[in-house]
């Protein structure tokens, strides 16, 4: 695998940060990676575990925006009522960031620290340009799918209302933004078996 290396410890792997914007396609290719050979980190896994009654995420939830979020039975969080407040006001999505991100950030150092000598760990983690975490890795993989496919998808795959799929894409980082801290772009607005082709040509090259 490429020569530019991180230490985790005292054994060397590669990390590999893999991003984009909802509905993007990047669940494609994380899965087609992990069955390549690499150690696939989800970030979205690891917060929604976090958000589990009992762990430490969900009380810091709780403790910030009140029972209104909470399932007065089953003590799950509603993570539909928790979106309308985030997606509707930047201060509450910037106070949720800051509840959930540091936590996922010690758990991803936690799976890195236990990953053996010279895995390729790919860190599949939706906002990695927004919270800067680009910056941390040796090479930054960028899904993009066209806007209007995305809003499709998430209409049509999900359940979503429109203007709520509109303003999903709309809180996360540009396609501008994503590009300019990739180190490779897969497009996405073909086939599946397009895009899983693009993510094989790039697995190869880091062999080479």
């Amino acid at each position: 695998m490429s020569d530019r290396n991180i230490k985790a410890g005292d054994r060397s792997v590669m990390t590999v940060g893999l991003t984009g914007g909802i509905a993007s396609g990047k669940s494609t290719v994380s899965r087609r990676l992990g069955e390549l050979g690499a150690v696939v980190i989800d970030a979205d896994a690891i917060a929604r575990n976090l958000q589990q009654p009992g762990e430490r995420g969900h009380s810091a939830i709780r403790e910030h925006f009140g029972d209104a979020v909470i399932d007065p039975t089953t003590g799950e969080l509603l993570r539909q009522e928790l979106a309308n407040i985030v997606f509707n006001d930047q201060v509450q999505l910037e106070a949720l960031n800051g509840i959930i991100h540091p936590m996922v950030r010690e758990e991803t150092a936690r799976l890195i620290e236990a990953a053996a000598p010279g895995s390729v760990i790919v860190y599949d983690m939706p906002l990695l340009v927004e919270t800067g975490q680009h910056s941390d890795m040796d090479q930054v993989l960028v899904v993009e799918a066209p806007v209007e496919e995305r809003v499709r998808r998430m209409v049509t795959d999900r359940g979503m209302a429109d203007d709520d799929a509109r303003r999903r894409i709309a809180a996360q980082a540009t396609d501008e933004q994503r590009r300019a801290a990739a180190t490779t772009v897969f497009d996405n607005s073909g086939t599946v078996q397009d895009l899983v082709r693009q993510v094989d040509e790039w697995w190869r090259l880091q062999g080479s």
